[in-house]
C-alpha cells in the first residue's frame, strides 16, 4: 500500500514538473528564432504550417507574384520620402530574393508576397507611449498561396533615412526560408 502511495505521489509530482517545464519553455509571439530578429522588434506568425514547405519551394523556383507599397508619414513631414522610393524598395527586395532562387520551374501556383513599409508618424497623437516613437518605421511581409496567408512577419527599421531597410528585408526572407 505504501509503495502505491509513493508511486502515485511521484507520478503527480512528475506531472506538475512537466507542466511547469512546458510553461517556462513555451514560445510566445515575441520569441525570436533567429539572431537577426533580435536586432529590432520583430513579430512573426505561421498561419499554415502544412503549406510552408510548398511556399518555400515556390519562392526558390521563382514562382512568385509581388505586391509592394510604401506608406509615408502623413502628419509629420516625411523624412523617408527624401531617401527611399518604391522603386528602391522593389530593387532591394529583388536583390535579396535572387539569393534564394535555385531553379526556374514554371508552376501554375504562385507564392504571393504582399509587403509594405510604414514610416512611423511620430506626430500622430494616437501613439500610446514614448517607445512607439523610437523606431523609424516597420516592414510587413505576407506570404500567401491562393490568397490564403501562410506566413506573416513584421519588423521595425530604426534609421530615418531607411538605410537599414535592406538589412531588415534580408532578415524577413531568412526568417521565412528557415521555417521547418
Amino acid at each position: 500500500m505504501m509503495k502505491k502511495l509513493l508511486l502515485l505521489i511521484f507520478v503527480i509530482a512528475l506531472f506538475f514538473a512537466y507542466g511547469i517545464y512546458e510553461q517556462v519553455n513555451k514560445k510566445t509571439i515575441k520569441s525570436k528564432r533567429l539572431t537577426c530578429q533580435e536586432k529590432t522588434t520583430t513579430f512573426e506568425k505561421i498561419s499554415n504550417k502544412e503549406k510552408i514547405k510548398e511556399a518555400i519551394e515556390l519562392l526558390k523556383s521563382q514562382n512568385i507574384e509581388i505586391i509592394s507599397d510604401i506608406e509615408y508619414s502623413k502628419i509629420m513631414k516625411s523624412v523617408l520620402i527624401n531617401y527611399y522610393s518604391k522603386n528602391e524598395l522593389q530593387k532591394e527586395v529583388s536583390e535579396v530574393l535572387s539569393l534564394y532562387f535555385t531553379s526556374n520551374k514554371d508552376s501554375k501556383k504562385k507564392l504571393e508576397i504582399d509587403y509594405y513599409i510604414y514610416e512611423n508618424d511620430k506626430e500622430d497623437k494616437g501613439k500610446k507611449n514614448k517607445k512607439a516613437k523610437l523606431y523609424a518605421g516597420y516592414l510587413v511581409f505576407e506570404f500567401k498561396i491562393n490568397k490564403k496567408q501562410i506566413y506573416k512577419i513584421q519588423t521595425d527599421y530604426m534609421k530615418q533615412d531607411g538605410s537599414d531597410i535592406k538589412n531588415r528585408i534580408e532578415c524577413v526572407f531568412k526568417s521565412f526560408i528557415s521555417i521547418k
